[in-house]
C-alpha cells in the first residue's frame, strides 16, 4: 500500500517521499462477529450477539468504576487523565482535569496478529470529495 506524498517539514527543499499507510478493507460489526463466532462453535448467533452487546455494557461500567479491563490475551483498557496541577492538595479540584482517554494496550493475540501481517501495494483511497452535491470516494492509481 502506498500512502500520500509527504513533504519533510524540516527540509522543504528535499524531494517528497511516499510512505506506507494502512488502508481498511471494510469494518466488522458486532452482528458480523456473532455470525463468524457461530460458525466456529456450537453457540447460536443470537446468544453470541447477546453476550457481545452485554460485554459492551460491562466494559463501559468497569471503565466508569476506574477498573482496568483485561480482555484475556486480547487487550487491556484503562482510563488515563491529564490536566493542570495545583500547588497544594487543598487547592486541587477536579476542574483542573483537562482530558480523559482510554489507554489501549494490545495483548499477545493482537501483538502476534501484527507481527504476521502481509503487506500489499493497493490503490490509494483519498477522502470523500464532494462532486456535484454527492459524496463519493475517489481512488487514485498506485
Amino acid at each position: 500500500m502506498i500512502g500520500k506524498i509527504i513533504i519533510n517539514p524540516t527540509e522543504k527543499s528535499a524531494p517528497p517521499r511516499y510512505y506506507a499507510q494502512a488502508q481498511a478493507r471494510g469494518d466488522v460489526s458486532i452482528r458480523e462477529m456473532a455470525e463468524r463466532i457461530q460458525a466456529t462453535c456450537t453457540v447460536h448467533k443470537s446468544d453470541v450477539y447477546a453476550v457481545l452487546v452485554a460485554l459492551e455494557d460491562v466494559i463501559a461500567e468497569a471503565i466508569q468504576n476506574g477498573e482496568i479491563v483485561r480482555l484475556g490475551e486480547l487487550c487491556t483498557l484503562q482510563v488515563s487523565i491529564s490536566g493542570k496541577g495545583a500547588m497544594t492538595e487543598e487547592e486541587y479540584t477536579t476542574s483542573l482535569i483537562e482530558r480523559t482517554k482510554i489507554n489501549f494496550r494490545p495483548g499477545k493475540i493482537l501483538s502476534n496478529a501484527l507481527s504476521s501481517l502481509n503487506y500489499t501495494k493497493v490503490a490509494v483511497k483519498y477522502p470523500k470529495e464532494e462532486t456535484e452535491g454527492e459524496d463519493e470516494e475517489v481512488e487514485k492509481g498506485a
